[in-house]
């Protein structure tokens, strides 16, 4: 293990490549004779095998398709004609858009991504800082890796063995309670700052009615996916399939706006996606594999169990890893790293899966929104001009109002698995 420890942090010092990073080092440790290489081969191919897998690619191509429906541009005037009247109206807009976009995209860089190109620029013009721009809209992002169909929860499920149909449940509320979190924290900086709203006051109800006419296939698609899969109409691979269809359906026939060119480039651009997490997944494997042969985990978590029997006490050590794992390396490698690694222990002390695993999702997804390496802050930052400094300072309040709901759904369960236990019992 001291072969895979000292190459993955040299490695992941010079800055190669995650995925290569934790390929390279689990070869490292394989080279040592531990087990033979072709072993480790036919471990790395076996890990693609998996029909639950079948969800990652068709959910990210259901994402790049609505994503040139029309359905974002429709989104965007709904937020703005119901959050709009609020302080830091257009802030206010981005932070609903994430809860509305996390039924759709699935991806938090995805979505961060997607509102620092449209929303970004207009924010600026408006009078809002980069930095309080950039902040607001990456961290918007961990909404849309809570709220389902999340691709985290997925690989999770898919990994931990857990109910993917009980994740998306256990997803919804902390969802809503994170971006009203989030909104709160705007409006209080917005309110200092004197950052204005973009109209006067709230719109008759017959336009908000109107709206959510206009948008109610969107709003309509995370619903049909959760009753589907939890009446075993579709499973979760089969409601990624369901996915594709009902976005070219959307595109083509009811806004009209998806062409064959745009199509093209959609497919494209979910074959370059679809190419990088499959080749994590795969070296992830290998790695896992590593820490498996070499007993990390049983020794990780005699470890942990040694600093204490209260539950609480090992939760908030694992979250603390997590979080700072986070930091350093790409939420999809650190699902597939560090879930068989710690579940298991979360399990001996009785918190339940699909609570961990919610929590867990959040701190991994934050993790690449913080310095030094996190990956969704560098592409808003880049994408909207921005320094990483700037941008850190700026996004304290809004990582504290992630720690306080962190505190909230440690201290009270239920706020996670009130829906999955009311669901499937």
């Amino acid at each position: 293990m001291i072969y895979l420890g000292i190459s993955f942090f040299v490695l992941l010092a010079i800055g190669v490549p995650i995925a290569f990073t934790v390929g390279l080092s689990a070869m490292a440790y394989f080279l040592s004779g531990q087990v033979p290489m072709q072993i480790v081969v036919q471990k790395m191919v076996s890990s693609t095998q998996s029909f639950s897998l079948l969800a990652v690619p068709f959910f990210v191509l259901a994402g790049n398709l609505m994503n040139e429906t029309g359905i974002t541009s429709r989104l965007i005037k709904f937020c703005n004609l119901v959050t709009g009247h609020m302080r830091g109206g257009l802030a206010q807009v981005s932070v609903l858009l994430s809860c509305l976009m996390g039924g759709i995209s699935g991806s938090a860089t995805a979505d961060a991504a997607m509102e620092s190109r449209i929303l970004g620029p207009d924010m600026e013009k408006r009078g809002y800082s980069t930095g309080f721009t950039a902040a607001i809209l990456a961290m918007g992002g961990l909404i849309t890796s809570t709220i389902p169909p999340s691709l985290g929860l997925i690989l999770y499920g898919v990994t931990g063995e857990v109910s993917i149909g009980r994740l998306f449940l256990g997803g919804l509320v902390p969802g809503i309670l994170m971006t009203a979190a989030l909104m709160i924290a705007v409006a209080i900086i917005s309110k200092k700052r004197d950052y204005k709203p973009e109209h006067e006051k709230f719109p008759p109800l017959s336009e908000v009615f109107k709206g959510l006419i206009d948008n109610i296939w969107a709003l309509l698609f995370p619903v049909i996916l959760i009753v589907g899969i939890r009446f075993g109409i579709f499973t979760p691979s089969e409601a990624g399939a369901f996915a594709v269809v009902y976005a070219l359906v959307i595109g083509m026939f009811v806004y009209k706006e998806l062409t064959v060119k745009k199509l093209i480039e959609c497919l494209s651009t979910t074959a370059i996606d679809l190419a990088v997490i499959m080749f994590i997944i795969i070296c992830s494997n290998a790695f896992g594999y590593a820490i498996v042969t070499g007993r990390l985990p049983q020794t990780l978590a005699t470890a942990i169990t040694a600093l204490s029997n209260n539950r609480y006490v090992v939760l908030f050590v694992v979250m603390l890893f997590v979080f700072f794992a986070g930091m350093f390396m790409e939420a999809t490698a650190n699902v597939l790293l560090l879930t068989p690694i710690f579940l298991p222990i979360m399990q001996n002390y009785g918190i339940d899966p699909v609570h961990f695993g919610v929590m867990y999702m959040i701190l991994i997804t934050m993790g690449g929104m913080t310095p030094p390496i996190g990956v969704t802050m560098y592409t808003t930052c880049s994408i909207l001009g921005c320094s990483v400094e700037t941008y850190t300072k700026e996004s304290i309040p809004f990582v504290a109002a992630i720690v306080v709901l962190l505190v909230l759904l440690a201290a009270f369960p239920q706020l996670v698995l009130f829906l999955p236990n009311l669901v499937y019992g």
